[in-house]
């Protein structure tokens, strides 16, 4: 047995050992010395990931160099491999790559710590964020003050605390330069909240993002003095969404519902089944519904009332046509916009919107033909699978090979340079926004 087999072997015993943990323990005592351990534990488990991705990439590094390549790309396709390993997207690997470098080579102290199980990985991880703007010396000084200071013992919220510290006191003018790139950093996202809400924000720089909230809260509090019955947060929340989008209501959106429809909803007038709100994922049948209503009142009063087409909803459903065994989508209406971009609209439905590559979540930024186009890979829907722009060029590097496995479900291998294989394939319409493996 060579050393790869062995270690993950005893790996693989230890999460076999692990699950029969809650069997074998006696007392609320015993279990609270197995909870502290299993803390530091997952502690030391980051740590030994870490040092193996550091190891993993250097090796990876060397090799690429022998075969010829420039050094900016000597580490391509190191965090897509990681990432298949971890179960994690390419981009949040390559993160903890950066991480793990940061620890190993310049935050020794923090590292010990955190391979011995004495800080959490959270904790490690703000230190490595605070310290991130330090030249390498500075950067150990810092780590040696934290280190010495008792970090042990406290939470994570005075960790970050002593560490914003020291840094900015080991190097006043670097944090000065790092505020004024943070600002260069500006953006807007959003991501789903339950209930068929999302989280919009915006990282803004501090007296920017005070005057716009303090801007909402004036609006709604002369609302509510003449007399409006909604609360603060939602005349808040509703003059947001008007004054971002110069709608006349928060109600009048322009919305595309592409309303999931198998077999029995199509043939047999079941309007049970979910929908697909793209941009969030699914939602009850009956809210999409709603929300069409809703906006479809709002364009006849806005045609009325306030005029302008600007200001005007407009409300688009979109069938989406699922296979009956396997639930995939196969088919869509193109009456939406023009038919030339209907099958690329077909690969976003189907693929759910995000990167067909297993664990990512990166929004679907190219259209990518398995079969290579210049192989004679034909421009259909089975030879086509939607992915982030990386997920698309990493597959040119060497080792790398995709290819269609099962066309009925649309399986789809990857085999990465260390012979690892992955399989994807499309969520079926009723797991939408459970992930895939």
């Amino acid at each position: 047995m060579d050393g790869r087999d062995t270690v993950a072997g005893e790996l693989a015993v230890m999460v076999s050992r692990l699950a029969e943990l809650s069997t074998t323990m006696r007392g609320d005592a015993a279990r609270i010395d197995v909870l502290a351990g299993l803390e530091r534990l997952k502690a030391a488990a980051a740590a030994a990931q870490y040092e193996v991705m550091v190891q993993f990439a250097e090796s990876q590094r060397a090799a690429r160099r022998g075969m010829g390549f420039a050094e900016r790309h000597a580490l391509r396709g190191v965090p897509e491999q990681i990432g298949l390993a971890t179960k994690t997207s390419p981009s949040a690997a390559a993160r903890q790559l950066g991480r793990a470098r940061a620890l190993t080579c310049h935050l020794p102290a923090t590292f010990d710590l955190l391979r011995r199980g004495e800080i959490s990985e959270f904790a490690a991880t703000v230190i490595v964020n605070e310290t991130s703007h330090l030249a390498p010396e500075e950067r150990r000084q810092v780590d040696a003050r934290l280190a010495s200071g008792g970090i042990t013992g406290v939470g994570v919220r005075r960790v970050q605390g002593l560490a914003r510290r020291y840094a900015i006191e080991a190097d006043p003018a670097a944090a000065v330069a790092r505020a004024a790139r943070a600002r260069k950093d500006r953006r807007v996202g959003i991501r789903p909240a339950p209930d068929t809400m999302t989280v919009l924000s915006a990282l803004l720089p501090c007296e920017q993002g005070v005057a716009a909230y303090a801007a909402l809260r004036r609006h709604a509090d002369a609302v509510i003095a003449g007399g409006d019955g909604r609360s603060r947060d939602q005349i808040m929340a509703d003059t947001l969404v008007e004054r971002l989008t110069g709608q006349a209501t928060a109600d009048s959106i322009s919305a595309e519902i592409g309303l999931v429809m198998t077999d029995n909803a199509l043939l047999g007038g079941d309007n049970t089944e979910a929908a697909e709100l793209f941009g969030y994922g699914p939602i009850p049948a009956e809210t999409a519904r709603d929300i069409t209503r809703r906006s479809a009142d709002s364009h006849d009063g806005d045609s009325h009332g306030r005029g302008g087409d600007e200001h005007r909803a407009r409300v688009y459903i979109r069938r989406l046509f699922t296979d009956p065994v396997t639930g995939i989508v196969v088919d869509c209406d193109p009456r939406r916009r023009r038919f030339d971009g209907s099958l690329a609209r077909l690969l976003t439905y189907r693929d759910g919107g995000t990167c067909r590559d297993p664990f990512c979540d990166a929004p679907i930024r190219h259209f990518d033909h398995i079969q290579p186009h210049a192989h004679g890979g034909p421009t259909t829907p089975a030879n086509g699978r939607g992915t982030c722009a990386r997920g698309n060029y990493i597959k040119q590097m060497p080792g790398w090979t995709i290819r269609l496995v099962d066309p009925y479900r649309h399986t789809v291998e990857t085999t990465t340079p260390t012979g690892h294989r992955y399989t994807s394939h499309p969520p079926p319409a009723s797991q939408r926004g459970k992930g895939r493996s």
